[in-house]
């Protein structure tokens, strides 16, 4: 792809003057971005030199890294040492998404701002994968053995990233001192032929994941984060439960499109993080993010 116009890439109707560059920092030097839109991996080690690069230039980040939307659980080190380049450039970096970052920990969060007393949180989504990208239907083990399956969850290949970081997240935000956090894993397996524009899965194999978050306060259970992923899934939706008072219950019937809300929050954290105090941030630290029509973004 270097040195290729980045419409054609993308596959866009007509050139947009934008040339793929295969070195980070002379790309930086070349376009002086305002900030710059981090999306290559799921793993915090994995983005810790990019990250590094870009804030070298003073340029501020908003990532779709899942261990980096709220780190300060499983991955510190890491996490002070972003902070740190980030305060030294006097700009903000921030990892957001539909799931990590908004569905499962952010949007529950909000809610808890009505009740005066918070006993447990339960967070459930369900999504139909045909509707999302291959590299996601990939990610959830469609079209695998349930060897493959096994095999591939104990190397890290299939799993969803980010229940970890969503529970640590509501636990600081309602000031739970958590004991642990689990995270388990199991396949769902096709009973019927599904197939979606990239694959195809017979009975028998497995379809996607089911993937199951816990967090508990002295062995009691207190957070729990459900979530299904598989080919065909018949009714998608996003359920939160709020066990306190008052008690609270919301239903999103369909569910949140993931590949399309992950582009948008990112696009729509953007101004938030350009006016935001130097260093890592989270979801937890900004200022509501709302849609962001087109249009000149200030710095401020």
């Amino acid at each position: 792809m270097i040195g290729r116009d980045l419409g054609e890439v993308i596959g866009w109707p007509k050139r947009l003057g934008v040339k793929v560059n295969g070195d980070l920092a002379a790309a930086l030097r070349a376009s002086k971005p305002d900030v710059a839109v981090l999306c290559t991996s799921s793993s915090i080690e994995a983005v810790l030199s990019p990250i590094q690069t870009i804030l070298r230039s003073s340029v501020p980040v908003v990532s779709t890294t899942e261990e980096l939307t709220y780190p300060s659980h499983t991955h510190v080190r890491q996490a002070r040492r972003i902070d740190g380049w980030a305060r030294k450039a006097k700009v903000a970096v921030l990892a957001t998404g539909v799931n990590p970052g908004f569905a499962m920990d952010a949007l529950p969060i909000a809610l808890t701002a009505v009740c005066e007393r918070v006993d447990r949180v339960s967070v459930s989504r369900v999504q139909d994968a045909r509707l999302r990208r291959l590299p996601f239907q990939q990610k959830i083990g469609a079209g695998l053995t349930t060897e493959q399956f096994g095999r591939r969850v104990r190397e890290g290949r299939v799993r969803h990233v980010g229940l970890t970081e969503s529970i640590a997240m509501i636990a600081d935000a309602v000031g739970w001192s958590l004991d642990r956090i689990t995270d388990e894993i199991q396949p769902k397996i096709a009973a019927v032929t599904i197939a979606s524009d990239f694959l195809a899965v017979d009975p028998g194999y497995v379809c996607g994941i089911i993937q199951d978050g816990v967090g508990y306060v002295k062995r009691r259970p207190v957070i729990k984060l459900h979530m299904e992923a598989y080919l065909g899934a018949p009714e998608p939706y996003e359920a939160i439960e709020i066990e306190g008072s008052p008690p609270l219950s919301m239903k999103i019937a369909g569910g949140i499109h993931g590949d399309i809300a992950t582009a948008a929050l990112v696009v729509n954290s953007i101004p938030k993080v350009l006016t935001a105090a130097p260093g890592l941030r989270t979801m937890r630290d900004l200022p509501l993010p709302s849609f962001f029509p087109d249009g000149e973004v200030s710095r401020g």
